[in-house]
């Protein structure tokens, strides 16, 4: 295959992929409410857009709970990942590592049915957690999110020089002041890594929320998802903007640090 078919290739595939998010972003700036006819340049979706109690309302649940869920993901998955790496063979073991892992194979809908089903019996049983709420949201969000954290932190674990562990031993330290002093420090790529896309995958998720949500605690995806069910308005088309706009941004910054820190190495 020569090298201008392939260079056809890849625009095709660029303009196929990024075509409709840049007719997105264009029309988020229609003056008119037919998203689909262009009536002149505007900025008025974006003002309507934050004065919407709904959508803000929505927005600012669904930053919580992905903030809640990330943190707790990133705990659970840094303590699944120590005890399948650091501690060798014990009974268990292997079912701990299915079940940590299980949620990567599974379908969203059953794991927010099961859920629903666990809430509810243990609502009856113990009066707790007291009906669907955001807690219920941040535990089923934590639960999924803990599977990708302990791939990711798991993988770091395994890589690291257990040398410096040992030595920090042989020098006095405790386990514990190990782990906090030497471990964590070497795994702090992959738990920034983890947290973030624990914190990703709970700001976009629809199915499990739908499960474990109430009316109080409808979460920003599943306000876009019901508007978009009715037609797609203008307003969305400025909120999907906006958020490419800040996942753009903070690539972009994070390319930048990146960067400069090799450059700073190579000196």
């Amino acid at each position: 295959m020569s090298r201008t078919v392939l260079r056809l290739v890849v625009i095709a595939g660029f303009v196929f992929l990024y075509a409709p998010i840049v007719s997105l972003v264009i029309y988020s700036f229609n003056e008119s409410r037919l998203v689909t006819v262009w009536s002149g340049f505007s900025t008025k979706w974006y003002g309507e857009l934050l004065r919407d109690p709904q959508i803000l309302g929505a927005a600012w649940i669904s930053l919580k709970v992905a903030f809640l869920a990330a943190c707790l993901a990133t705990v659970l998955g840094t303590l699944a990942a120590t005890a399948l790496v650091r501690h060798g063979r014990f009974r268990g073991q292997t079912l701990l590592g299915g079940l940590v892992t299980a949620p990567l194979v599974m379908p969203e809908v059953i794991i927010g049915l099961s859920l629903l089903l666990l809430f509810v019996a243990l609502d009856n049983a113990l009066g707790w957690p007291g009906g669907r709420g955001l807690s219920t949201i941040v535990i089923a969000h934590a639960t999924f999110g803990t599977a990708f954290a302990v791939v990711v932190i798991q993988a770091r674990m395994v890589a690291l020089d257990r040398s410096v562990e040992e030595a920090a031993q042989d020098l006095g330290a405790r386990p514990l002041r190990v782990f906090f002093d030497v471990t964590l420090p070497g795994l702090a790529p992959a738990l920034v890594a983890a947290w973030l896309l624990a914190f990703t995958l709970s700001l976009d998720d629809v199915v499990i929320a739908s499960f474990v949500a109430s009316p109080g605690s409808t979460t920003l995806p599943m306000v876009i998802f019901s508007k978009v069910r009715l037609g797609v308005s203008p307003e969305v088309n400025a909120l999907a903007t906006l958020v490419i706009a800040t996942v753009s941004i903070l690539a972009l910054i994070a390319a930048w640090l990146s960067a400069r820190r090799r450059g700073a190495v190579s000196v």
